[in-house]
């Protein structure tokens, strides 16, 4: 890949608005350029975030791999092919996640991949609708599953206040245009309706453990590193309300494993195995420094 040219800065933390930050850590892009990108923390509230990081318009150079998994599905090597196995079970874990709320209805994937959790939910009888920037994976689910899959620029046609569910597995993290894209959660989500959000949580165990080399920080596919309070602080800006927090207990381990490699180079299952254990040994003492969590939020 060629050699970054052209990036943008932000000037205001994303979620406080504030002026002042400082460096956090520099990590390199393991997976498809090998740059280095700066992490830096707001010196206000302490959210931390890529910056500078590559325009809006070279990001999906920064996706092309087969070692993206969302994007390309691939079951090539240990560590993918352990992936796909444990995403069979997490699939129906999701599904069961959202029946406790609501049995059918409208549901909205934004950043739906190639199609794998929105078709668990259309045989499960909802009325699917998925988001995805990426047009091979797109592309993908309409081909393997015969979902209705649109560009993101067709976001902002869809309906006001027409899904009872939007989820956004692993997605926010992604967004460049952060409020913007929380603004329209809510619009588009029915007066009760319910917004799951996953990502990676930046406080965990095992990123203190593998620090720079924690592959959760995905520099510069992951634009922001999210903790619970930041999480709760930026919906709270647009009056919806964070009401619960669960773990990913799986992604304690991937990580680790993912992150194992990129210091050693190599897999070291019982390390990694070992390093994920504490993780979530620590979140379930903490009850908020999984990995990796999952966040239900409803307006008001």
């Amino acid at each position: 890949m060629e050699q970054k040219k052209y990036m943008e800065k932000l000037e205001q933390c994303p979620i406080c608005n504030s002026i002042r930050n400082k460096s956090f850590l520099a990590c390199a892009d393991h997976t498809v350029s090998k740059e280095t990108f700066q992490i830096v923390e707001c010196e206000s509230c302490g959210f931390k975030f890529t910056n500078p990081r590559p325009e809006e318009k070279d990001l999906g150079k920064y996706y092309k791999s087969e070692e993206y998994v969302s994007h390309s599905n691939t079951k090539k090597g240990f560590i993918n092919s352990t992936y796909q196995s444990v995403r069979k079970y997490t699939l129906l874990k999701k599904l069961q996640l959202i029946s406790k709320f609501y049995k059918t209805g409208k549901i909205l994937d934004i950043g739906c991949g190639t199609g794998e959790f929105l078709n668990t939910c259309k045989n499960a009888k909802w009325n699917t609708t998925g988001i995805e920037p990426d047009s091979d994976a797109r592309a993908m689910a309409i081909k393997n599953y015969s979902l209705d899959v649109r560009e993101e620029a067709e976001l902002k046609n869809l309906q006001d206040e027409s899904f009872d569910v939007i989820t956004m597995w692993h997605v926010l993290e992604h967004v460049p245009q952060l409020n913007e894209r929380v603004q329209e959660l809510k619009r588009l989500l029915k007066p009760n309706g319910l917004i799951i959000i996953a990502v990676p949580n930046c406080n965990s165990l095992d990123a203190k453990i593998y620090k720079e080399n924690w592959a959760a920080y995905d520099v510069p596919r992951h634009l922001y590193h999210f903790t619970p309070k930041d999480i709760d602080a930026l919906f709270r800006k647009y009056e919806m309300k964070v009401f619960r927090i669960l773990p990913m207990i799986f992604d304690s381990f991937y990580v680790s494993m993912l992150s194992e490699k990129i210091k050693t180079g190599k897999i070291n299952i019982i390390r990694s195995t070992w390093n994920g254990l504490r993780s979530n040994l620590s979140g379930m003492i903490s009850g908020k420094t999984y990995s990796s969590q999952i966040y239900l939020i409803r307006k008001g």
